[in-house]
């Protein structure tokens, strides 16, 4: 009877464990078709994001393709180039033509030469690189200020967080304002000269600002000057600062062999150019432009003496008081008539003498003055519109 009882016990314990051992497989069975699904699953799912992506980069690749073969005409035709120029000889001709001009090499030719070696000789070039180089030293900051400028602003007003320099942005905000300038600049009180800088930093900072006390002892000047104005319809403006006379194109500056066209002349009381330390009644800059953008002003004293016949048109027709140009009726005007028949000179690289004051402007001041009536000079509706001499700073002044 205990055996039978044990035998028994002994039958429930393993039929205990035999099903315990049945549950468990059957879980581990599930478990591990769940496991396998979720594998498929996910596989499945990674298949199709990767059939998605191949799609998107067929497309692409279709796109580029497209883009390649639209370019390939204009690359076909920068090789046409670079092989009509790999003879050097057009590379030749340019630097030639450089090494005889007079005076300095210009930032627009030395990188005109960058890029004719660039087409001849290849990238890899070390004389490539050196041009360009040079171009960037040698360009000057007014040619650059204004492309700067137009960069940052446009930036600016696109929501772009970008430090806008003080010079773009006092010239944005002069622009903003109807009556010109005259809220950012005066020549007296708290934006007199003195104070310029504050808003236009070139007039503080700048090393080679004009007008200058002209004094020796001079360099020999070996510039040729020859003026060729042309009479026009008179187009005369108040502009709050002068009276200027805005000219139609035609009339030239030649200054050896480059040309500068005449844009405009106005007038400063007294001059703003002093000769020993002295300034006279008043004087005329008539500002000039060549095809390179160079700016170069011709300067005429006008000294205390008779009544001048073309000063006299001009006053009679200048507006009163500061507004838009006005173009007069039946009224012509030469601007030659203001100037002397002896065009010897003093000459020096100097700054616009109103802000923003950018340097690199050619002045040529004649020796020999005109006459304005006494009278003429009090009539000048600006008691006083001269700014300060400036420090020479090392520069040379010419003469001949």
């Amino acid at each position: 009877m205990a055996m039978k009882n044990y035998l028994r016990l002994i039958i429930e314990i393993v039929m205990g464990l035999l099903l315990a051992g049945a549950l468990a497989f059957g879980y581990w069975s599930y478990t591990g078709k769940n496991h396998v699904m979720s594998e498929l699953t996910e596989a499945s799912e990674g298949a199709t994001e990767a059939q998605e992506e191949l799609e998107k980069l067929t497309k692409e690749l279709e796109e580029a393709k497209e883009k390649l073969e639209e370019a390939e005409p204009a690359a076909q035709q920068m090789m046409a180039v670079k092989e009509s120029f790999s003879n050097g000889v057009v590379l030749q001709d340019y630097e030639a033509f450089i090494k005889a001009q007079k005076g300095p090499v210009t930032s627009e030719r030395q990188l005109g030469l960058g890029a004719l070696r660039l087409l001849t000789k290849g990238a890899e070039d070390p004389e490539t690189i050196s041009a360009f180089q040079k171009a960037l030293e040698m360009a000057e900051w007014s040619s650059r200020l204004k492309s700067i400028c137009a960069a940052q602003n446009a930036l600016a007003a696109a929501g772009q967080k970008v430090k806008v320099l003080a010079d773009c942005a006092a010239e944005k905000e002069a622009k903003g304002h109807k009556k010109g300038h005259a809220v950012h600049w005066d020549y007296a009180g708290e934006m007199g000269p003195e104070n310029w800088g504050d808003e236009f930093p070139t007039c503080g900072k700048g090393t080679k600002q004009s007008p200058l006390n002209i004094t020796g002892p001079f360099e020999k000047s070996k510039d040729v000057l020859v003026v060729n104005y042309k009479e026009g319809p008179l187009k005369i403006l108040n502009n709050g600062h002068t009276i200027q006379v805005n000219v139609e194109p035609g009339s030239t500056l030649k200054i050896n062999k480059d040309v500068y066209n005449l844009l405009q002349f106005h007038f400063h009381r007294p001059s703003e150019e002093q000769i020993d330390g002295k300034p006279m009644a008043m004087v005329a800059h008539f500002v000039h432009k060549n095809a390179e953008g160079k700016l170069a002003v011709l300067g005429v004293l006008l000294n205390d003496g008779k009544d001048n016949a073309a000063i006299q048109t001009l006053w009679n027709n200048a507006p009163k008081a500061e507004g838009p140009e006005v173009v007069v009726d039946k009224v012509k005007f030469d601007p030659s008539s203001l100037v002397p028949a002896a065009l010897t000179h003093y000459s020096y690289e100097g700054s616009l003498t109103t802000p923003p004051c950018t340097e690199g402007v050619n002045f040529y001041i004649l020796k020999t003055p005109v006459d304005i009536g006494k009278k003429q000079v009090v009539d000048f509706p600006f008691k006083r519109n001269a700014r300060p001499v400036q420090p020479l700073n090392g520069r040379k002044i010419n003469a001949n």
